[in-house]
């Protein structure tokens, strides 16, 4: 039997106006349930690697339907914790063009916000678990949340467990010093780093040089540095960024880099005509695992991961449901979009 992916962290309610419309113009609101790490057990999982996810729900109508979206693609939900009051919410209004889009978050006193750490039991969560991952976005939800993922994080090790971490900076959750102070003294526990061009700054204070990403300047020399020395400070195995060329909230070019073992790779770029760009980082993240899980190469790896991402623009909603064929196909160059009969 495989060994499984274990994500953990805070599952949200995502409402959005259908299609491109502004909140001012829509009287109604599309629901779907989604999360960083939830979506890329969802990923895993329709990719055939095993999944569970771990988070604490309110124990209502709502959040067994959270709890069902992530089993209805095969994810172990068995080790989800029930209490606490509310689930979080988001609000999503989708950009076009020169119009970025906008989020606005609605989290505050959420169930895991809120969960003690005696509510987990991280040893029976790490039985028969391979691969463990969370991000800087739970513990930037509350000092209790901090608390469990640190212990988490200990019990994967305990256990053998590789561990990986998206950094994912939210400015509304938190600042750059605070980040810092908490998620420093994690990375000792981290095997495999994920960042984009903002997250190593202001979580970890590196920074990128030679880099603008208003303008949309980015430098792969500057990033591979940048890899280096969060390699040489950590002791990371492996770090993959991405990186995000905006021309417009339409179109972004997307490529990624991995650094291992003192080598640097880099990945094909790709031109996207975006559908949804919500989720683009966890399925980058989520294909290396994959790719990892299954003995790639690293540059084969890192093509793997860029290509499920840029699929990943392609659907609507947070998660990637791309199958692993769709993947390699894109890979091998088939990206022309003609109809598959």
């Amino acid at each position: 039997m495989k060994k499984k992916f274990v994500g953990f962290g805070e599952l949200l309610v995502r409402l959005s106006p259908e299609g491109y419309y502004r909140f001012s113009q829509t009287d109604t609101l599309k629901v779907n349930y989604t999360g960083a790490e939830g979506n890329m057990a969802i990923a895993l999982s329709y990719m055939g690697v095993p999944s569970m996810f771990v988070t604490k729900l309110p124990d209502s109508e709502i959040g067994r339907c959270t709890m069902r979206k992530l089993a209805q693609f095969g994810v172990d939900t068995s080790k989800i914790v029930w209490g606490g009051e509310r689930i979080a919410l988001y609000y999503l209004e989708r950009g076009a063009s020169q119009r970025p889009s906008k989020i606005i978050y609605d989290r505050k006193h959420s169930a895991i916000a809120e969960a003690d750490p005696s509510d987990f039991d991280w040893d029976a969560i790490f039985e028969d678990a391979g691969w463990f991952h969370f991000t800087g976005i739970t513990p930037a939800l509350s000092d209790s949340a901090a608390e469990i993922s640190g212990q988490a994080c200990i019990a994967a090790k305990v256990h053998g467990v590789k561990v990986s971490c998206d950094l994912n900076y939210r400015k509304n959750l938190w600042t750059p010093d605070q980040a810092q102070a908490v998620m420093k003294p994690m990375m000792q526990y981290v095997d495999v780093l994920f960042a984009n061009e903002e997250d190593s700054e202001k979580v970890l204070g590196v920074k990128a040089k030679d880099t603008d990403i208003t303008s949309g300047k980015l430098s792969s020399e500057g990033y591979s540095a940048l890899a280096r020395e969060l390699v040489d400070i950590y002791g990371f195995e492996r770090v993959g960024i991405t990186l995000r060329e905006s021309i417009s909230a339409s179109v972004n070019n997307w490529s990624g880099i991995l650094y291992e073992n003192g080598t640097t790779y880099v990945s094909p770029k790709y031109c996207m005509q975006i559908v949804d760009r919500v989720g683009g980082g966890d399925s980058f993240a989520s294909g290396l695992i994959y790719a990892t899980l299954n003995d790639m190469e690293p540059q084969q790896a890192l093509n793997f991961a860029v290509a499920a991402s840029c699929l990943k623009h392609s659907i609507e909603m947070d998660f990637n449901l791309s199958s692993v064929e769709e993947v390699m196909n894109l890979m091998q160059g088939d990206g022309s979009g003609r109809v598959v009969r």
